[in-house]
């Protein structure tokens, strides 16, 4: 039997909450899939999937149909993107690989998403593809970083070591493991002080200790120079 978490490239150097905690969540997963005797605790990372909910490619869209203008974050901003079908398949995959011998207990699967996207090119590229002239028919504004949003995500930092897998395009990534006991200890010790009514600065600095990597404030000042 196996379970297949689905994380993201923003667990990688979080710079937001939602990257922290899907990194909290890999922690935690691989924890579990080094632990275990029988199921299996899968984790798979990817970038944005194309066309589904909170998409940049549909916000375009109605961005176009509204007769503009199409809204970027910043000019240089990038992102990694993959197909429904291809997320699909990588799941499939996961689940497929996880329960093979072999020593990939506790590892991250990593999909090779090729180069990333410049946003910005997309943009003018979809505006293009409405028969329009971008910058002309169809104007482009900068709307500024977002708090913790990074110019560019990462599918893996340079602590993890990367080993091929069974399937092709499919990498291992040997990410910082946990042991389970003291990990459950300190998840339990947080989610007390949340129910006592802990404020917003406690937790982030809570999550900060359980996730080191995590620096919301130095990452985001870091990205935007």
């Amino acid at each position: 039997m196996a379970m297949v978490l689905i994380s993201t490239d923003k667990a990688v150097h979080p710079s937001s909450v939602m990257g922290a905690t899907k990194r909290l969540a890999e922690m935690y997963c691989q924890a579990l899939d080094l632990a275990s005797t029988g199921t299996r605790f899968i984790t798979v990372r990817f970038g944005n999937v194309l066309g589904s909910t909170g998409s940049v490619v549909p916000r375009f869209q109605e961005q176009l149909a509204k007769g503009g203008p199409l809204t970027v974050t910043h000019p240089d901003i990038t992102r990694y993107f993959m197909t429904v079908r291809e997320a699909v398949e990588l799941v499939l995959q996961a689940s497929t690989l996880g329960v093979r011998p072999g020593d990939q207990h506790g590892k991250v699967l990593v999909l090779d998403m090729g180069q990333p996207v410049k946003i910005a090119d997309l943009a003018r590229q979809m505006i293009r593809l409405a028969g329009l002239k971008p910058d002309e028919d169809i104007q482009i504004t900068y709307t500024g970083l977002r708090p913790g949003e990074k110019l560019h995500e990462e599918l893996f930092s340079e602590a993890e070591e990367l080993m091929p897998s069974a399937a092709d395009g499919v990498k291992l990534a040997k990410a910082t493991t946990i042991d389970l006991d003291h990990l459950r200890k300190t998840l339990a010790d947080f989610a007390a002080q949340l129910q006592a009514g802990a404020d917003e600065k406690t937790a982030i600095q809570n999550l900060e200790k359980l996730v080191p990597e995590f620096r919301r404030e130095a990452t985001a000042r870091r990205e935007t120079g």
